[in-house]
């Protein structure tokens, strides 16, 4: 038998019990949904109309695609490119660092367990300014890390406003949004699917590539897609740990808004709007392909 049947067996369907709860019941609970409504409408659906609209008009209301056609320009498709290359690392980088841990948290025991999830979730309740501020401290000239390396008479780093830096910012800020998908996916898998391949004869890595990755791929997805998104719209940690010398296309777009150029800043963000829906489109549809034996 083959190390790939254990997860080709198809489990009996449970039994579904009847909730007693009428269909006038499920309708007299459906005005719960109406306060999410308001906020979907209020703040997300009438911001994107505003938003097509600027991007998609002149300053005469009139129809144009000039401002969507602004990306060509040099300067903003430089600023594009960079900005997905640094977010492309950083979610790589997120990923490399994030599985492991991820696992080794599945493996721990309960108690210190809940104790790193706390640690990693704790820095989350900081204000996310505040944190980016605090790593401009660490990195630069004179900072802890420069501070500790001159007491030693080892050589300075000149990491701030660099992109190194950059990356480094986004990897703090968005590791935990790659771990905790992945932990939560791997906490769910079977414990007795692992151990029937292992009785198969698979050894640890057969089982890890064969087993566990495979299923633990929709919280991989989810992770990549949490950490990717926001790397790639950034301009805060840009702004604050690349200074002025490094340009990304949130800081194109946040500096079109400032000075009050709406519809080449609209028409930007659509670009990117349409950038960041073909990757989630790519990352589901990997994911949708993934489930159940089409893996294997």
């Amino acid at each position: 038998m083959k190390i790939s049947n254990v997860l080709n067996t198809k489990a009996p369907k449970a039994t579904i019990k009847k909730s007693g709860m009428s269909s006038l019941g499920i309708r007299n609970t459906r005005w719960l949904s109406f306060p999410y409504i308001l906020w979907m409408v209020g703040f997300i659906i009438i911001p994107l109309i505003v938003i097509l609209y600027y991007g998609m008009t002149t300053n005469d209301k009139q129809f144009t695609l000039e401002n969507i056609s602004s990306i060509l320009n040099p300067i903003n498709l430089r600023a594009l490119l960079f900005a997905l290359r640094l977010s492309l690392i950083s979610t790589v980088i997120c990923l490399i660092l994030a599985y492991p841990l991820a696992m080794i948290l599945n493996k721990s025991k309960m108690k210190s367990n809940s104790f790193i999830v706390m640690i990693i979730i704790l820095p989350m309740w900081m204000n996310f300014l505040l944190r980016t501020i605090a790593w401009q401290n660490i990195l630069e000239r004179t900072g802890i890390i420069n501070t500790v390396l001159k007491f030693f008479n080892l050589p300075m780093l000149n990491i701030i406003n660099t992109p190194s830096a950059i990356v480094l910012g986004m990897v703090y800020n968005f590791l935990p949004f790659m771990v905790l998908p992945i932990y939560n996916v791997l906490i769910k898998i079977d414990k007795d699917i692992v151990n029937a391949a292992r009785d198969l004869g698979a050894n640890s890595r057969q089982t890890l590539f064969k087993i566990i990755l495979p299923l633990s791929l929709p919280g991989v997805i989810s992770g990549i897609t949490m950490v990717f998104v926001p790397s790639l719209t950034t301009f805060v940690i840009s702004n604050i740990l690349g200074g002025s010398k490094i340009v990304l296309i949130g800081n194109v777009i946040e500096q079109q808004f400032r000075i009050g150029n709406w519809h080449t800043g609209s028409g930007l963000s659509l670009v990117l709007m349409i950038f960041i829906l073909i990757s989630m489109a790519i990352l589901s549809k990997y994911d949708k392909e993934s489930e159940g034996s089409n893996l294997w």
